[in-house]
């Protein structure tokens, strides 16, 4: 492992998303895979079906991080410009892959055969492999260090597993969760302080109001196990000092 901090960003891309149609649940579930792979997720945008602004945000966040991965406008249809804004942006052409479309022959021989549409979905920007889809046939694309996935949430899980251990990263971001029926207000110095004491800790407080009370859900994140211990019993040593008991684990909401 590496000290080295990796780093990512996820673009969401699609109208249904920014309607509010439709609720996003690929960066959560990306930024959970990216912790195991010792990569940090650092920015999430979404965009609506628009080549001018998929290609402007690609450029952004292309600049900054090492990683990128898009979701969504990757399907069969008309609207489904993802691919295109991509190449685009990237200054290649789009081809169709010869293993992408021998893939979706072998998924829809016995469901129609491939059709114009479907064949949309063997499209790539020229120099792209494929990412395996066990679910549906459509591969999801690499191009270098950007990942084109699916907007469905199962599909891109999937897309996610074939993907496992072949990207460079750091240490792991382990975490621990401690509750307390508190207001944050009441114990920001001793958050921050605790942080201060351990080199390579960071606390996250999350309030929330239940059953007529206030409380607050610590999350204590650090790559080395012996700092993430530390730092959790120094934060609940304090909080049971101050009065208020924590809750290892956390408190479920």
């Amino acid at each position: 492992m590496t000290d080295r901090i990796w780093t990512a960003a996820v673009l969401v891309i699609g109208d249904e998303i920014l309607s509010g149609r439709t609720q996003d649940k690929n960066v959560s579930q990306i930024a959970t895979w990216l912790n195991v792979q010792g990569i940090r997720l650092r920015e999430a945008r979404v965009v609506a079906d628009v080549e001018d602004d998929i290609i402007a945000a690609l450029h952004a966040l292309q600049a900054r991080y090492d990683y990128v991965f898009t979701t969504g406008g990757i399907g069969p249809t008309h609207d489904d410009i993802t691919v295109d804004a991509i190449a685009k942006a990237q200054g290649v052409a789009v081809v169709v892959h010869p293993e992408a479309r021998a893939v979706l022959e072998r998924y829809y021989e016995t469901r129609g055969g491939l059709n114009e549409g479907r064949l949309r979905m063997a499209r790539v920007p020229e120099g792209a492999d494929l990412i395996p889809n066990r679910y549906s046939g459509a591969p999801g694309i690499r191009l270098g260090n950007l990942f084109i996935m699916a907007g469905v949430p199962h599909i891109t899980a999937g897309m996610l597993d074939a993907l496992t251990g072949t990207l460079e990263g750091g240490d792991p971001v382990l975490s621990a969760q401690i509750g307390c029926w508190v207001a944050e207000s009441e114990i920001a110095a001793l958050l921050l302080s605790t942080e201060r004491a351990h080199e390579g800790s960071q606390i996250g407080s999350y309030p929330f109001f239940r059953e007529g009370r206030v409380g607050c859900n610590f999350v204590v994140r650090a790559t080395r196990q012996d700092v993430l211990d530390a730092c959790a019993q120094e934060l609940a040593a304090g909080l049971d000092a101050a009065g208020w008991p924590a809750i290892i684990g956390g408190i479920s909401l």
